[in-house]
């Protein structure tokens, strides 16, 4: 099979679809790589990288999609790619479809095979390939979020840890998935005081297990969350419905309860934000304020560590890739059905239910 490898054109992704270690893998079973020039220079990797590993160099995006049969990306095709997507082209990245109706109907009308990274689930029903991002998003969240509870960003001036004499920060976490575990180990690293809530009691008690007595655990309701966000300086939101839009557990209205210089950092803006005033943001600008509350809504935020987030990426998606490459994606489908969880949208057709959900359409048909 011919897979290529663009360049992401995504504002400030600076993360590759594989590494030169992936690409080697694919060389040595007998696959062809293409990878457009520059590709992975953001991520450390240079073009002599990829071509001592066995991959051919080219120019031009275009060029890649026009020669390849499978493209490996990062983030989802914006609408300069869409019309270089082709028939029956396998493409197989990060979608969140469920948070853009524009991205599903270019992709419908592309015919192409869609397989998403964050609908890939395995026996035990965990997201193997979302997983080592929501992992460094997660601990980017008390990082960025640290930063802008700094008073020269806006923020309330509070130190998270805190110092003798004066109390910690307190961050509250929406989610005990993965972004919250990590961004409650980080908050908690910091000294910082934190309550994490989730509906999965299994979860909550796991996080009682594993954390510092400084980590508290609550049942989330809507009561708890409007009596904890009148309290808590960081606000993570980690909530996450597989394939399907993230539901609003912070609304317009609960903005005013909170102190002036409140930070929300929304790790679910990719499947829509789990507050009703997320929108989009870009690494060049973060962050905006209403009501006094900072919000910071990055799309992409491991894409500001992109030699880390890049390795932990193609550790868990190539072989997946090497599956898709070796026996074709309807095979590897019919044999893998972690996989096949991953297919979203199959000529010209939705295949994932959550997608229809998310856009009130006609259900997916068994």
């Amino acid at each position: 099979m011919i897979v290529g490898v663009p360049k992401e054109i995504k504002n400030n992704e600076s993360r590759v679809g594989m590494t030169p270690a992936g690409v080697f893998e694919l060389i040595k079973n007998d696959h062809t790589v293409y990878v457009q020039s520059g590709a992975g220079e953001k991520s450390g990797f240079f073009n002599q990288d990829y071509q001592q590993a066995g991959a051919t160099i080219l120019d031009t995006i275009g060029q890649v999609y026009a020669l390849s049969d499978m493209i490996v990306k990062v983030k989802e095709p914006i609408a300069e790619e869409y019309d270089l997507i082709q028939k029956g082209q396998i493409v197989f990245t990060y979608f969140h479809f469920a948070s853009s109706e524009a991205l599903t109907k270019a992709m419908i009308a592309s015919k192409s095979i869609c397989i998403a990274y964050e609908t890939v689930e395995d026996k035990e029903g965990t997201l193997p390939l979302l997983t080592p991002m929501s992992e460094v998003a997660g601990r980017m969240a008390i990082q960025q979020g640290a930063k802008y509870l700094e008073k020269p960003a806006k923020g309330r001036g509070v130190l998270l840890g805190g110092v003798p004499g004066v109390a910690p920060g307190r961050v509250l976490v929406l989610g005990a998935g993965t972004v919250g575990i990590q961004a409650a180990k980080m908050a908690a690293g910091l000294g910082a005081h934190v309550t994490i809530l989730d509906i999965n009691m299994k979860r909550l008690r796991y996080v009682n297990d594993v954390m510092p007595s400084h980590v508290v655990t609550e049942f989330s309701s809507e009561f708890n969350i409007r009596k904890l966000i009148k309290t808590h300086d960081l606000i993570v939101g980690g909530v996450l419905l597989k394939g399907a839009k993230a539901p609003n557990l912070i609304t317009r209205d609960m903005l005013k309860e909170m102190r002036p210089g409140t930070v929300i950092v929304d790790v679910a803006v990719d499947q829509g934000g789990c507050v009703e005033t997320t929108k989009a943001t870009t690494h060049e600008d973060p962050v905006y304020i209403i009501d006094d509350v900072v919000h910071y809504c990055v799309a992409n935020m491991p894409g500001a560590v992109p030699y880390t987030s890049t390795v932990a990426l193609t550790n868990v998606t190539l072989p997946y890739v090497l599956k898709l490459a070796n026996m074709g994606w309807r095979s590897a489908c019919n044999l893998d059905k972690s996989l096949a969880k991953g297919l979203n949208i199959v000529d010209g057709e939705v295949v994932y239910e959550g997608i229809t959900e998310a856009f009130n359409w006609e259900p997916v048909l068994a």
